[in-house]
């Protein structure tokens, strides 16, 4: 079953657009796909959910993890949103690859090989350095920076590419924004960050409603303010630039 998770990631990518090498731009992506996906600010074990109503389909992201782990949520949802046959919504811890929570596990599985492909991987490290703890930290910096991803999510990948152990898993999780820096890498993908952002035509929906008379304007207002936009300042202050 594990195989054929994997290979749903891999016909998943390529049905996207996207090679066995290349990252994935995921904020288009939920565009392409027709997803709103919107981030908060939630407690730690809370790392996403997401909803399906008829034709709609709805992320949410917690904000308060760092960007690489909210790309790793993004594709666990996904898994959730196209291959679930058991789909209900409810709240995910990703990441954890915990067997004992078979969809669970599978969705990590399939957000892993959705967001760092093998070929990707390989190409990214150098000949001498594909062996069994030979890797760089400086690889390790450029394989998640290319990716987008986060350092426990390509750690757990290489793991099971069986290029490093245990122990070098351990050290590699150590003083990671500090490493990143002192390797001259931004570091705001180890950074909480999107914070209200609204991928998607959620406002659209909103408005949408609200001209057709479906909903009232104190309610379009709210379904605004819930995602940081501000319409009753808008409107009595028009656009300034």
């Amino acid at each position: 079953m594990e195989f054929s998770i994997k290979k749903k990631a891999f016909e998943f990518r390529n049905e996207c657009g996207f090679s066995n090498n290349d990252p994935i731009r995921l904020k288009s992506l939920l565009i392409k796909l027709n997803i709103i996906t919107v981030f908060k600010e939630l407690t730690d074990d809370f790392s996403g959910m997401s909803v399906k109503a008829g034709s709609k389909k709805f992320i949410l992201i917690n904000a308060n993890h760092s960007l690489g782990r909210q790309h790793f949520t993004i594709c666990h949802e996904l898994y959730h949103i196209f291959f679930d046959d058991n789909f209900k919504p409810h709240h995910c811890c990703t990441g954890l690859f915990n067997k004992r929570d078979t969809n669970e596990y599978f969705a990590d599985v399939f957000a892993s090989y959705m967001l760092m492909p093998e070929d990707g991987i390989i190409n990214l490290i150098p000949d001498i350095e594909i062996k069994k703890d030979k890797i760089s930290i400086q690889t390790i910096l450029k394989i998640e920076n290319y990716f987008s991803c986060s350092r426990k999510a390509l750690l757990f990948r290489l793991k099971e590419l069986n290029l490093i152990s245990p122990k070098i898993f351990d050290e590699y999780c150590l003083n990671i924004k500090s490493t990143a820096k002192a390797y001259g890498y931004d570091t705001t993908l180890y950074e909480p960050g999107n914070n209200n952002l609204v991928i998607g035509d959620y406002g659209t929906l909103a408005k949408q409603l609200y001209d057709n008379e479906k909903i009232s304007e104190g309610h379009y207002i709210s379904l605004m303010h819930d995602i940081g936009i501000d319409i009753l300042n808008s409107m009595n202050n028009g656009d300034k630039d």
